[in-house]
């Protein structure tokens, strides 16, 4: 791990009054780029040969004042972002990356961990306990902050439920391959079909997590943590779109039957609905992303930083209401649509994106002389 104190130098070095906002081309890269124009601050967008144009055509900044993408920097791959040479210009540009889940996809942990050294706003490592085959990961956090999150199964032969197996596709290793599962019969003869459609692999398969079905209504609760303020904000509620499991809920029960005779379920992150909750649940969800926080500060300091997501379903037990834990987001979640939902509206009069509020807090930081306490 690069040491923080090397990269908070770093950014101590910067000309603060010229900092450019640097984001991968894809995931959440144009709602931080709006809002990093909106304050002020140049924007920068690093995209992969073959998937540039949304940044460096669609999107650029035009001299009328349209547009969000000042530069571009094109690569072969986007891990090329680790060489010598671009790390240099990204420094020489005052660059403060914001990282998102495409940071961690298309890069090895190790190389971004050890070699990158550009600041990233938030906690840099924090990001790989989202994986679910790494020590102290996202459910030794949950536990640990006491936040129900679905029965683990160490093995299939001991399903003893609907189950759903957590597993990775073999092409795309970054996508999913779920399938569900009533028993160890059940688990070992879906198994089977995917290994020989090749659709996984027994390795994916040997580092699968099968973890209970919890039945609930599907929310993702977005918060952001302010280190500048010591406070948490939410930011907003949305739920997801998947293929193909939205279009096969979406058809009669009987014609899905037939239908799954032919395909498998799939659930493909596709895009996300803006959701609203009820304002009698606010103070649960504050209280959840309360003791994530502290629990982050205290297991893995110095903590989260910025925004994060804790996402799954509200279950009704016994006829109390619940957030059951699913996936955390330990850096900013895939949807741009927490400015459609009221809650930071209640808080600074409008509804911001977390694009704006990144912004802000960068704005702030550098305002305070506090940048480096914000980047890692």
């Amino acid at each position: 791990m690069i040491n923080r104190k090397k990269i908070q130098d770093i950014a101590d070095s910067y000309d603060q009054n010229d900092i450019t906002i640097g984001v991968l081309g894809g995931h959440s890269g144009l709602d931080v780029s709006h809002g990093a124009k909106k304050q002020g601050f140049r924007t920068l967008a690093v995209c992969q040969k073959g998937r540039e144009k949304t940044y460096k055509t669609y999107y650029r900044t035009r001299k009328d004042g349209r547009g969000c993408i000042d530069e571009t920097i094109v690569l072969d791959s986007f891990s090329d972002i680790t060489k010598p040479d671009v790390q240099q210009d990204l420094r020489e540009r005052n660059t403060i990356f914001v990282h998102n889940r495409y940071f961690w996809v298309y890069f090895d942990f190790d190389d971004i961990e050890d070699n990158f050294q550009v600041p990233i706003y938030g906690t840099r490592g924090m990001v790989k306990l989202e994986e679910r085959d790494v020590p102290k990961n996202q459910y030794y956090l949950l536990k640990k902050a006491g936040i129900r999150f679905p029965k683990i199964y160490a093995s299939p032969q001991d399903i003893d439920r609907l189950v759903l197996v957590k597993v990775n596709e073999a092409i795309r290793g970054y996508e999913r391959a779920f399938f569900y599962a009533t028993s160890p019969e059940d688990y070992h003869k879906k198994a089977k079909e995917l290994l020989d459609k090749k659709s996984i692999t027994s390795e994916a398969l040997e580092k699968a997590v099968i973890e209970e079905y919890v039945v609930g209504a599907q929310i993702n609760f977005n918060y952001f943590y302010s280190v500048i303020d010591d406070e948490l904000e939410l930011m907003g509620t949305d739920t997801r779109r998947q293929t193909n499991l939205d279009g096969l809920i979406r058809i009669p029960a009987n014609e899905q039957l037939e239908v799954l005779k032919y395909l498998e379920p799939k659930i493909i992150e596709t895009g996300h609905i803006a959701a609203t909750t009820k304002e009698s649940i606010i103070e649960k969800i504050f209280d959840l992303g309360e003791r994530f926080v502290a629990t982050t500060k205290k297991e893995y300091p110095p903590g989260i930083i910025g925004p994060f997501a804790l996402q799954g379903a509200i279950a009704a037990d016994q006829g109390k209401e619940e957030m059951v834990v699913f996936d955390v987001s330990m850096r900013i979640p895939g949807s741009p649509l927490t400015r459609f939902t009221p809650h930071s509206g209640y808080l600074y009069g409008d509804s911001i994106s977390y694009g704006d509020r990144i912004a802000l807090e960068l704005k702030k930081a550098i305002t305070q002389g506090r940048l480096a306490e914000i980047v890692s």
